[in-house]
């Protein structure tokens, strides 16, 4: 059977899918030709591509527990990507059985392929949704019924809002995603940064996501991703390294040497 036979209907799998690539530098096998060849154009400008990606995923899980253990039972995942080990109901449930998730994506193989994995799990449901329209989002009926949007919940923007090109658009999102969450809530966010990669290797990494299905790349500064969290409190230790936030050892930086990109990530409270 071909790629294309093998594509869900409405699928063209010779244009790469960023929750693909992300998928293979993971070491997933949902993906198609044109996704590991535009990740291998990626690790030729950034050879961390895979641990920053695997760092970013084990960010993820540390966060998720962290704020179950303070009390945190409802999630929406926003941009989930393809289902992996240690997905976010599998971490919530595990440190709090009574976790309620939703997953939200407008990838088609994403949606399909989560759907099938939740069809046993009656407290974790997955939509489709836009995370460019986040009032949508947080007024989709299948999400307010749910989740109780009233009560403290954790909101997860994890390595999405990179694949926005305007800064206004990026911030735009998280302001109003913010605006709605009620005390107690948290906001858990991770963002590609240039690292050590110089102008011309950004321009290149853009060229690479232009063709696929995000068409952006927008690699941030420290002090733009910063002020995703206005009005916030972070959770210690503040906006770091995936690699290094609550990691168990001491964590080594992400950025592997001259020439590498990096993951920049934060919890914050809203007070």
């Amino acid at each position: 059977m071909t790629e294309q036979e093998r594509a869900p209907a409405g699928i063209d799998p010779t244009v790469p899918s960023v929750a693909r690539m992300y998928d293979y530098l993971l070491g997933g096998k949902d993906n198609f030709a044109a996704d590991r060849e535009a990740a291998a154009r990626i690790l030729k400008i950034s050879p961390n591509g895979k641990e920053i990606a695997r760092d970013n995923r084990e960010f993820l899980g540390r966060a998720v527990r962290a704020v179950a253990e303070v009390g945190i039972r409802q999630f929406l995942d926003i941009g989930t990507g393809l289902p992996t080990q240690e997905n976010v109901h599998q971490v919530a449930q595990r440190a709090a059985p009574d976790s309620r998730v939703v997953y939200v994506d407008n990838d088609p193989i994403v949606l399909a392929h989560a759907r099938a994995l939740l069809a046993k799990t009656p407290d974790t449901i997955v939509v489709n949704g836009d995370m460019r329209d986040p009032k949508a989002i947080l007024g989709d009926p299948d999400v307010t019924r749910h989740l109780d949007l009233r009560r403290p919940l954790a909101v997860l923007l994890v390595s999405v809002l990179h694949f926005v090109g305007d800064d206004d658009e990026a911030f735009g999102i998280v302001r109003a995603i913010r605006e709605a969450l009620p005390s107690g809530s948290h906001l858990i966010l991770s963002h590609v940064t240039a690292g050590e990669l110089g102008s011309e290797d950004v321009g290149k990494g853009r060229a690479i996501y232009r063709g696929t299905t995000s068409g952006a790349l927008a690699p941030r500064s420290r002090e733009q991703i910063t002020a995703f969290f206005e009005g916030l409190e972070l959770l210690e230790p503040g906006l770091v390294e995936t690699s290094v936030w609550r990691a168990e050892g001491p964590g080594e930086l992400s950025i592997a040497g001259p020439g590498g990109a990096g993951f920049l990530c934060a919890v914050g409270r809203v007070p």
